[in-house]
């Protein structure tokens, strides 16, 4: 990881923080110096977490919430700032709904709930945190889409969809918000090796989808981290409303 001193003393809220890339930012922020806030549904994996943070000397709490559950995160907030402080980032990470269906069998009540875990819960988070950051006249934001919301994939319809609706959602909020000294800006990973996708995915896919990149390798949370800690950083203090394609090359036309 670079170096990040401006991040050091700043509070960050991480969604779909208990594994995964959640977990690896969370841990990136904390490396900095920043007090984090790590949010999901597993409360013992959360706890998993904020004490691995605190074994490496940094300082973390969690707080075991739903995303897509406006009162949830009303309650996230409050713990927060009474913990740690006014939230500067937002990392908006929470969903992860792409496990494919073919659209014919794509029920509507899966449609529903893939959009509301991948796409409400993001506008709901930023929601939530966005009215003491417009007080301030100050914050960072980062939303989560992926690769299926930049090109059609082999996830299902509807997460393509609602990542697809998390680049507008970042691009309209950096447009109205830019003015009142916020920046907004989305990560859009491609595959990447999880805990989750390492026990899902057999080995022979794995290296099939490998060489399907450019750089010839799948991601590793630690890259997606990496680069959630430069767009909170000063390093890109002009950039807003931009979409980071993090795909081992595989860019969008």
């Amino acid at each position: 990881m670079a170096n990040y001193p401006e991040l050091d003393g700043l509070t960050v809220v991480v969604t779909g923080g208990s594994r995964g890339i959640g977990a690896a930012t969370a841990h990136a922020f904390a490396a900095e110096g920043a007090r984090v806030c790590v949010v999901g549904r597993d409360t013992e994996a959360l706890a998993g977490v904020v004490d691995a943070i605190g074994a490496e000397g940094g300082t973390a709490m969690s707080v075991t919430a739903d995303a897509t559950d406006a009162a949830a995160l009303a309650r996230v907030r409050e713990e927060t700032e009474r913990q740690l402080g006014p939230v500067d980032v937002l990392a908006a990470f929470a969903g992860g709904q792409g496990r494919p269906v073919p659209t014919p069998e794509l029920t509507e009540e899966r449609w529903r709930e893939v959009l509301d875990s991948d796409l409400t819960s993001a506008f709901l988070t930023v929601r939530t945190f966005l009215p003491g950051m417009l007080e301030r006249g100050r914050g960072c934001v980062i939303t989560m889409s992926s690769a299926a919301g930049r090109r059609p994939s082999q996830a299902n319809l509807a997460y393509g969809v609602a990542n697809a609706g998390l680049v507008m959602l970042t691009q309209h909020l950096a447009t109205e918000l830019g003015p009142r000294g916020i920046r907004v800006n989305c990560l859009a990973p491609s595959v990447i090796l999880t805990e989750r996708t390492a026990v899902a995915m057999p080995v022979e896919i794995r290296e099939q989808l490998a060489q399907a990149h450019p750089l010839r390798r799948l991601g590793l949370p630690g890259d997606v981290a990496a680069c959630a800690l430069f767009l909170a950083s000063d390093g890109a203090s002009w950039l807003s409303g931009v979409t980071l394609d993090v795909a081992g090359g595989r860019i969008t036309g």
